[in-house]
């Protein structure tokens, strides 16, 4: 059987164009390398060198062999470079959920461009989903890491970390009395209580099923619950219904940097306790360099409760 040993022997007797020099360069004895020299041309049924008195020159066939052998032992160092490369996760593809709230999130955005400034031969795949659709992406091996703004119960098996909490807004026409409220400039933030006859657009449940909790559960405290004319089916949607008038929306305070003319935002009262979290979520087996990258660039811009997130 030819090996990888036999490959290197005849491009070195080629490059040196002799038995001892080539046999020096190996590392081996000059009779046993001309053995399996030998031994490989019996192999391949053709003499693959002249043996001339002061050295050895290719064959015809010889040189054929030779140049195919070069390009094998070359291709064999690439896949041994690659292979590397991707066990650093300098290479290959990351799978990154995320949901619609949490794309507009700068610490998502600064985190996924700092990766692909580092490791520009990495490719992302990025997926926008629903909380229970990216956690089921993540189980099922679809998705290598997702932002959430909430958890499952199914989510147990992952590894989920949370990376911020922002307050939420009251987003609101800007002709609405609210908008702009004489005589205070700031005005002073928004009791909730104070909205309970407006009408709100909310985002589908599925699609944002942890934000809509927290707005019910959050009005439920305040003492009503909020008349929802509306469900959109993204977060980004509630805006432009809100621009045109149809009601109140409540949103992360990063959304707000979405340019929507015809919105004014407002913040509310500490007692409604309205704050968005953020979780970086992925499974905890196997682990994969990429990944580890990943991880490591959002937990250095990760801050929670005004803290950043300490270190593994």
């Amino acid at each position: 059987m030819i090996e990888m040993r036999h490959l290197r022997y005849a491009v070195a007797i080629a490059d040196e164009g002799h038995m001892t020099r080539a046999a020096e360069r190996l590392g081996i004895q000059q009779p046993p390398l001309s053995q399996q020299i030998r031994a490989l041309e019996t192999m391949l049924g053709t003499p693959l060198f002249h043996r001339l008195p002061r050295g050895v020159v290719p064959t015809d066939a010889g040189a054929v062999f030779i140049a195919r052998a070069r390009q094998i032992l070359a291709d064999l160092q690439t896949a041994v470079a690659e292979t590397h490369r991707a066990a650093r996760g300098e290479t290959g593809t990351l799978s990154i959920g995320f949901t619609s709230s949490a794309a507009f999130h700068p610490l998502v955005s600064s985190a996924v461009r700092a990766l692909r400034l580092s490791w520009p031969d990495l490719s992302l795949r990025l997926e926008e989903g629903a909380t229970d659709e990216l956690t089921a992406d993540l189980l099922a091996g679809r998705l290598d890491v997702a932002f959430l703004r909430g958890t499952t119960l199914e989510a147990a098996t992952l590894s989920i970390a949370p990376v911020h909490r922002e307050d939420m807004l009251l987003a609101l026409p800007d002709d609405h009395p609210l908008a702009h409220p004489p005589g205070i400039d700031p005005p002073e933030p928004v009791d909730l209580a104070d909205l309970s006859a407006e009408t709100f657009i909310l985002y589908r449940r599925q699609s944002g099923q942890g934000l809509y909790d927290r707005i019910i559960a959050a009005c439920q405290r305040a003492g009503f619950s909020p008349r929802v004319a509306q469900e959109a089916p993204k977060l980004a949607s509630t805006l432009s219904l809100v621009a045109a008038g149809l009601g109140l929306s409540i949103i992360p305070e990063s959304m707000a940097r979405l340019e929507t003319s015809g919105i004014a935002y407002r913040r509310f009262s500490a007692s409604a306790g309205l704050v968005a979290p953020l979780y970086l979520a992925w499974r905890r087996e196997p682990a994969r360099a990429a990944l580890d990258h990943l991880v490591r660039e959002v937990k250095a811009r990760a801050v929670v409760d005004g803290h950043p997130l300490p270190p593994d």
